[in-house]
Parts: structure tokens; C-alpha cells; sequence
């Protein structure tokens, strides 16, 4: 089962907190996804992109894009 999304937030140290649709809230430490997944290196490398996160179209998920 997957919880739907309804928020998210950049927090400090590349952490986000996120917020669900059953009112469950969670904060979560990125970090050791840069080591795990090249492509999270680009939120370490792109200045502001991790910032720029959203929640994805549906809530199963979220999303950085860069807008320039």
C-alpha cells in the first residue's frame, strides 16, 4: 500500500519533510541517497535544485525539476 503525498518541504542539510494525505508527517535525510544513486548527486551539484521539490501529479511520489 502507498501513502499519497500531500506536501513537501526542503528543510535544512538536504532533509524534507513530507506530510501525507492521512495527516502522518516524516522528515527525511537525503544524504545518503548521494552515495547510493549517482543521479542524486545533482541536487548536490545544481545550486538551488533541492529546493525545487514537489510533489508529483497523483501524490505517489516526488519530483525535482529545474527551472531556470
Amino acid at each position: 500500500m502507498f501513502h499519497k503525498v500531500k506536501t513537501v518541504e526542503p528543510l535544512p542539510n538536504y532533509c524534507l519533510s513530507v506530510c501525507f494525505e492521512d495527516g502522518t508527517h516524516k522528515t527525511y535525510d537525503v544524504k545518503p541517497l548521494f552515495s547510493k544513486w549517482e543521479t542524486f548527486k545533482a541536487l548536490l551539484n545544481i545550486a538551488g535544485l533541492f529546493e525545487q521539490v514537489k510533489v508529483d501529479v497523483g501524490g505517489y511520489g516526488i519530483i525535482y525539476r529545474l527551472i531556470l
